[in-house]
């Protein structure tokens, strides 16, 4: 290294210091280093890339591990909001049919006691029913049921905590009915369908037509008196036969109400469930 550059160094150094002193004094440099920054940006901008290519792909993982724990949070939250929605659905369906209930118990004029449907018999011949009211509970065999429609069936079998209801519509089962408009009375039966039952032995000329509504009649002291049964739904009268044939359709809705009135009433007959009237 020739030895005058040491000295050329310190004589451009002192020429750069007063060159910044005067800049940052008076600022003629300024035109000059804005012209610079035009011929420098795409150096800068090219410098820069690598920086900026890193943190798209840092941010494009993290948005897209967010947006994937905020899809599987949303898909969670819909999967509860759903299951809380249909919830209310049967909690206002329950409601509903809580409220018939107690309005059918303010027209019963005895006590009543309400009842859960807890099993339905799988037996495809049998319509019985269970309930989560029990011999604990007062409930007793031959103990009428109704629903917020109507009679529904009578306690066959008592347990402490349970109990078991032959309802309307099994064939092993009848009730005298009479019909509300004349008082015209009949023997019902169950037919096995959740839908009918059968009027036996109606005469042929009796007065029973399509819409009549047929009401416990009381007798044999099972059922109360003037309880809604069914609802005449047809009446054929074959020739040459004595008796007619009249179908009806249940009043209570057998096949969906969860929640019974068991019926107390005073001088209600206790009978064993062999001693009940039976169609042989």
């Amino acid at each position: 290294m020739p030895a005058y550059q040491p000295q050329r160094l310190a004589a451009l150094a002192v020429v750069a210091l007063l060159l910044m002193w005067t800049d940052s004094r008076y600022g003629w440099a300024q035109p000059l280093r804005y012209g610079i920054g035009y011929v420098l940006a795409p150096a800068q901008q090219t410098a820069l890339v690598p920086q900026l290519i890193g943190r798209w792909f840092g941010e494009s993982a993290t948005s897209r591990q967010q947006l994937l724990m905020e899809n599987q949070q949303l898909q969670a939250r819909n999967l509860v909001l759903e299951l809380r929605s249909q919830r209310l659905a049967a909690l206002e369906t329950e409601n509903i049919e809580l409220r018939e209930l107690l309005s059918a118990s303010e027209q019963v004029d005895d006590r009543v006691l309400v009842a859960s449907v807890i099993a339905v018999d799988p037996d495809p011949f049998s319509q019985q029913i269970v309930v989560n009211k029990g011999g604990e509970d007062g409930v007793f065999i031959g103990q009428p049921v109704l629903d917020a429609y109507g009679l529904l069936g009578q306690v066959i079998d008592v347990m402490p905590f349970s109990a078991r209801v032959l309802m309307i519509a099994d064939p092993n089962h009848a009730i005298p009915v009479q019909v509300n408009r004349n008082g015209v009375r009949a023997i019902a039966v169950g037919t096995g369908s959740l839908t009918e039952l059968e009027l036996i032995y109606v005469p042929a000329t009796a007065d029973i037509i399509p819409g009549d509504l047929l009401v416990s009649s009381g007798l044999g002291e099972r059922y109360p008196r003037g309880y809604p049964v069914a609802t005449v739904t047809a009446v054929e009268n074959i020739p040459g036969q004595s008796f007619a044939k009249v179908l009806a359709e249940p009043s209570a809705q057998l096949d969906r109400s969860r929640h019974l009135l068991l019926v107390f009433r005073k001088g209600a007959s206790r009978v064993p469930p062999e001693t009940l009237w039976r169609r042989d």
